[in-house]
């Protein structure tokens, strides 16, 4: 019961939260881009802040010494909407590649196209794709961070989606470091779940990939330092809280090239 009630509180100061923001937000437009992204990891930082006060869930970092200097491509596992959060709080200036469609949702659309987001276009072939790598260039080289979630969606604690090749693209032709990362934030802030499990959620930087694979071998190794990563501290989180959830029957296939 009391988890019910604390969830009932968060998701009232979330959204309510949100909405304030979101008003503030459409002042700050004609502002250079870095007050938006400003105002951005501020609310990120006060989502989380009632996370930990509201609905007694805080977290914890792993492997941050694994991030090398100069600015890399975090590739990480997307369960939660918390994932969205995270990286605004641990870094300043960083920007994620996002599909073109969150593009269109009104005011958070605009405020991520201030802030520079990189939209990516499904549906727009190879033209999308070389925008994306394109301006993904641009942003690191002004030494700012990304983060893309190669599945392309939240996916729930134990299963595995097929990761989608614009990772690959951007690892090849970037010339960055890719960073997997490792999350078990499903298991306290589940997709489209209005319950909240108390808990800690752990996010866990792994071993770097330097450029000068080839595209099979780096999608192979990415996909199993994530997914393996992420099955342990799912396990681990399970046993500890007391969380259950269902285990993936099977691994997901590499897509093709595209």
């Amino acid at each position: 019961m009391l988890t019910v009630v604390r969830s009932i509180l968060f998701n009232a100061f979330f959204f309510g939260w949100l909405g304030i923001c979101l008003l503030f937000m459409f002042f700050m437009l004609p502002l250079p881009r870095i007050a938006m992204h400003t105002a951005v990891r501020w609310w990120s930082i006060s989502a989380m802040w009632g996370m930990k006060w509201i609905a007694g869930i805080s977290y914890r970092v792993k492997g941050l010494e694994k991030i090398p200097a100069g600015a890399v491509i975090f590739s990480a596992k997307h369960q939660s909407a918390w994932d969205t959060l995270i990286y605004h709080v641990l870094f300043k200036n960083l920007m994620y590649v996002l599909k073109i469609e969150l593009l269109k949702i009104p005011l958070w659309g605009w405020y991520a196209r201030k802030c520079q987001a990189i939209a990516v276009d499904r549906s727009g072939g190879a033209a999308a794709l070389k925008k994306m790598v394109r301006d993904s260039k641009r942003l690191l080289g002004l030494g700012r961070h990304l983060a893309i979630f190669p599945e392309g969606t939240r996916t729930a604690p134990g299963q595995r989606t097929p990761y989608h090749p614009g990772v690959a693209a951007l690892y090849r032709q970037t010339g960055a470091t890719v960073v997997p990362v490792a999350v078990n934030s499903g298991l306290f802030w589940g997709r489209r779940s209005f319950r909240k499990e108390p808990g800690v959620i752990t996010i866990e930087f792994l071993d770097p990939i330097e450029p000068g694979l080839d595209r099979r071998t780096f999608m192979a190794l990415l996909e199993s330092r994530v997914e393996e990563a992420t099955d342990r501290l799912v396990e681990e989180a399970s046993k500890e809280f007391g969380i259950p959830y269902q285990k993936a029957t099977a691994a997901a296939e590499i897509p093709p090239e595209s």
